[in-house]
This record gives structure tokens, C-alpha cells and sequence, in this order.
């Protein structure tokens, strides 16, 4: 009996994703109103088989009503969001929010009814409804706290730790799903003395139900290749407005802020979003370090070879830069022959170690036409004694940029270094 409860947990998931993701997908045939009302309807159903309709799985006692069709409603929700935006998924939000609050309203009215018995033997519950209406009421509240949340933590999952798409989907959908779970059975329990076997096996069935579901829409979003969709003119008015006017301006500034030559972020985008990273390094307590790398005599590769043969060097100097970074660093050119590293938790010291060895591949790797090595020199300035700001680190690290072209070219400068060669200035004065 388990093991059957069990396929059919998995048949229900695979038939509730396909059918909505078919409806979401023919969106722009058959009109968003559709996949927006499947939504609604679906949602008596969910809260009616969650106060009443529960089975036996291997690890306890769930109902369907809420461990899938719920879990599935939630990340259908997410990736309304993702493919449209949060003005769209706002609708189907709303919509359940005021279609109950109706119901109760309404149900409140209905009970100073005086009801005649027309089908023999069947009586109407008017404190079923009731009771339901409540219940759809409190559901429909959580759901706008679990959407606001889901999208959320998404968001904040995808640009502050650049996490792949399926961690993002299990972990948004994981966290929201455990709130859920707790918030609505504590008044299941209060209106039908759920016992806690209902909490514990409904957990667990709606992290395998999330498990499910963002394998299931990870590979969708992989196969359909989604576009964006163009900026609405909409009024910023409240979080929904405000998410989607920065995905989309974040859309555009990240098509707009790359360097055409290179494929790098180009100096705007490093100015727009430094100072942020700097500031969130700040609040953690963490440290954020910052290169500056510039191509030695450059100025005679193009007198020499010609602009091309530079823009080659260069181009070679950014793939270079690229495959010596860690996941979480950012590479920018900063202009001409200048490129700009920003290593977000990483201590001065480890940064130092970082740059040389930059520099070793660079002048292992890259030769100019005539045979000879590329080198190039790089100033480290750390957040942690050099300022808390984008210019601050960048002047810091400027300066130790210009102290190794002082001492030779092709090496690293950072704090110690610096502060050695002021030392041996004023001793020699």
C-alpha cells in the first residue's frame, strides 16, 4: 500500500508539472488568463484534500493536497516569475487572496440562511464551508508570504553567491516549502487536531516534492531557451513592480556593460556594482581585495605589429586572467591595456599569492609576434586597511600599480611591498 502511495505521489507531480507547464508554455497562443485561472481553480482542491485527504508514504502521513499540489503551485509561481516578470505573477497572487476573502465573506452570509432539504439524504455543512474558507483564507495568506519569499531568496541566491539554477530552484523552493509546512499545520491542527505525524510526514514529502520540481523545471528552462521579455511601462508602486523594474534593468545593464574586444565587464559595470559588493563585504565583516593589472610596454606592441597583433595580446591577457580566477571573482577591463580583479572574501595576502601567480601565467602563456614574453604588472589594495570604497582601493592599488613599473615591470606590489619602498625613500632623504 505504501509503495503504491508512493508511485502515485510521483505519477501526481509529473501530471500536475506537465499540464501547467504546457499551459504556461502556450502563453503567448492561448493567453496568460489561462495558466493564471488553472492556478485558482486548483486551489479549493489543494486546501480541501489538505484538511481531509491524507495517505500513508514510507516516511509517515501526508496529504497530496498539500506535499504536490501546493509545491507545485509554489514553483509554478517561480517560473511565472522567471519567464515573465513579477508585474505578471502578481495576478494569480492577488486573485486568490481576494477570491478568498469572498469566500469567507460570503460563507458568513450564507449561515443565517433558512435551507430546505431538496436531495433526499443530503444535507448542506454550512460549518464545513466555513471551516474550508477559513482554511483556503490562511493558505492563500501563506502563499503571498511563500511568493514574495521564493522570489526572493532566488534573487538573492543567483547575484550575491552566482549559484547554478537548480541549487537556487531546491534551496528557494526547500526553505520556502519548511515554512509553509509549519505555519499551515498549525492551524490545521487547531481546526481538525491534526496529529504531529501530519507535520513531520508532510515536511519530508514536500522536500521530494521540491526535489521533484526543480529537476523537472531545470530542465524545462534548459530546453526552452526563454527570452526576455520587453520592459513594461508600469508605475514602481510595490515589490512586485519593484523586482521586475531591476531584473530587467539588471537584464539590460548585464548585455550592455560588456567589453565588445574582450567579453570582459567593461569599467561601467565595475563601478556600478563594485561599491555594492564593497558595502555587502563591509556588513559581513569580511574582506574584499582588488587588482589592478596592466600590460607591459604595450604602447610597442601596437607601434611594432599593428592593433590587431594588440588586440590579440589583450584578448589572450583576459582569457588568462579568466582561467586563473575562482568561481566568485569578478574581471573587468578597466580601460586600454588596464584590467581590474575585485576578489570578494579573500584575505591581502592570498591575494598577493593570487596575483603572482596571474603574472607567472601570463608570462608563461601570452608571446608577442616577435617571440618575446608578454608581462604585465599588478597592484593589490585590500579593503581591510587600504578603505572601504571603490576609489579608495583602486587609488591604493593604482599607486603599487606604478610602484612595480618603478621597480622593473613584471611583478606585484601590495601593502608590504609599498610600504617597504616609502621606508627606503625616507631613510635615503
Amino acid at each position: 500500500m505504501e509503495f503504491n502511495n508512493l508511485i502515485l505521489f510521483f505519477v501526481e507531480a509529473l501530471v500536475y508539472f506537465a499540464f501547467m507547464v504546457t499551459l504556461l508554455h502556450q502563453r503567448h497562443r492561448i493567453g496568460i488568463g489561462v495558466f493564471i485561472t488553472a492556478l485558482g481553480v486548483m486551489h479549493f482542491l489543494e486546501t480541501y484534500l489538505a484538511a481531509v485527504f491524507y495517505v500513508e508514504l514510507p516516511f509517515g502521513v501526508l496529504s497530496p493536497g498539500s506535499s504536490i499540489l501546493f509545491s507545485g503551485k509554489l514553483m509554478m509561481i517561480l517560473l511565472l516569475y522567471i519567464k515573465e516578470d513579477a508585474g505578471i505573477v502578481r495576478a494569480p497572487i492577488y486573485g486568490l487572496l481576494a477570491g478568498n476573502f469572498l469566500t469567507v465573506l460570503l460563507a458568513l452570509i450564507l449561515q443565517h440562511h433558512d435551507t430546505v432539504s431538496v436531495v433526499p439524504g443530503r444535507v448542506v455543512d454550512l460549518s464545513f464551508i466555513d471551516e474550508m474558507g477559513w482554511l483556503m483564507l490562511w493558505g492563500t495568506t501563506l502563499l503571498y508570504i511563500d511568493a514574495l519569499a521564493i522570489i526572493l531568496i532566488y534573487e538573492r541566491l543567483g547575484r550575491s553567491r552566482r549559484m547554478p539554477i537548480w541549487p537556487r530552484l531546491f534551496f528557494s523552493g526547500a526553505v520556502v516549502l519548511t515554512f509553509d509546512q509549519f505555519g499551515f499545520f498549525t492551524v490545521l491542527h487547531i481546526l481538525n487536531a491534526a496529529p504531529p505525524t501530519v507535520l513531520w510526514g508532510g515536511w519530508i514529502a514536500k522536500m521530494l516534492a521540491t526535489l521533484v520540481f526543480a529537476t523537472l523545471t531545470t530542465g524545462y528552462l534548459s530546453l526552452a531557451r526563454i527570452s526576455a521579455i520587453p520592459v513594461s511601462s508600469r508605475p514602481i508602486a510595490d515589490i512586485f513592480n519593484d523586482l521586475t523594474f531591476r531584473e530587467r534593468y539588471e537584464d539590460l545593464l548585464d548585455r550592455s556593460g560588456r567589453d565588445a574586444l574582450t567579453g570582459l565587464w567593461d569599467r561601467s559595470r565595475l563601478e556600478y556594482e563594485g561599491q555594492r559588493l564593497l558595502q555587502s563585504s563591509v556588513m559581513a565583516g569580511s574582506t574584499t581585495s582588488l587588482m589592478v593589472v596592466d600590460a607591459d610596454h604595450f604602447k610597442t606592441i601596437n607601434d611594432d605589429f599593428g592593433h590587431l597583433a594588440g588586440d590579440q595580446v589583450l584578448k589572450t591577457t583576459a582569457a588568462t586572467l579568466q582561467q586563473s580566477m575562482r568561481s566568485g571573482d569578478r574581471v573587468y577591463r578597466f580601460g586600454g591595456e588596464e584590467f581590474v580583479v575585485l576578489c570578494e572574501g579573500l584575505s591581502h595576502g592570498d591575494t598577493v599569492a593570487r596575483a603572482e601567480q596571474i603574472r607567472r601565467a601570463v608570462e608563461a602563456q601570452i608571446v608577442r609576434p616577435d617571440g618575446r614574453p608578454v608581462t604585465v604588472s599588478i597592484g593589490v589594495a585590500s579593503s581591510d586597511h587600504d578603505g572601504t570604497t571603490l576609489i579608495s582601493l583602486l587609488t591604493a592599488a593604482d599607486g603599487r600599480l606604478y610602484a612595480a613599473k618603478r621597480g622593473g615591470r613584471n611583478r606585484v606590489v601590495g601593502r608590504e611591498a609599498s610600504e617597504a619602498d616609502v621606508r627606503t625613500v625616507d631613510d635615503f632623504a
